[in-house]
């Protein structure tokens, strides 16, 4: 069964990264991070998880977070879904998009298969737009 969607929610730590930088962190309990675990709930409420047509190379990955908007979710401890291990979990989040790689922290770096939840039928878009809120707020 695949269960990254519910994973998720048991994130310790959840990181929104601008343009390369930290824009802000917020830790499980933080009203913050309800916040954000909500906006995630309604965009991905319908999606359903499928294979990812890619794997992560750990130096092109760094390089694109370098801009955009980006969401990492930093677990207290390793993880696993479909027989791969992570203890994070970075999304590039794009207004448009209809579903989000999620891209796997080995330990060493952002190398290997991804995660992939396709929307179904719903964009990233409201989710894009209040990160961004949040970004200037902070």
């Amino acid at each position: 069964m695949f269960a990254i969607k519910e994973k998720i929610y048991e994130a310790e730590q959840i990181e929104i990264i601008k343009d390369g930088a930290v824009a802000f962190k917020v830790s499980k309990g933080d009203s913050l991070y309800k916040k954000i675990l909500k906006e995630w709930s309604a965009m991905t409420e319908k999606a359903h998880q499928m294979p990812a047509f890619g794997v992560s190379i750990d130096d092109l990955t760094r390089e694109e977070k370098k801009s955009g908007l980006w969401i990492e979710f930093v677990f207290g401890e390793e993880k696993s879904d479909c027989d791969m291990p992570f203890t994070k979990l970075l999304a590039a989040v794009k207004p448009k998009d209809c579903g989000l790689n999620l891209i796997r922290w080995d330990g060493k770096g952002y190398n290997g298969r991804c995660f992939y939840l396709d929307l179904n039928g719903e964009t990233s878009e409201n989710f894009y737009k209040e990160l961004e809120l949040l970004c200037k707020g902070n």
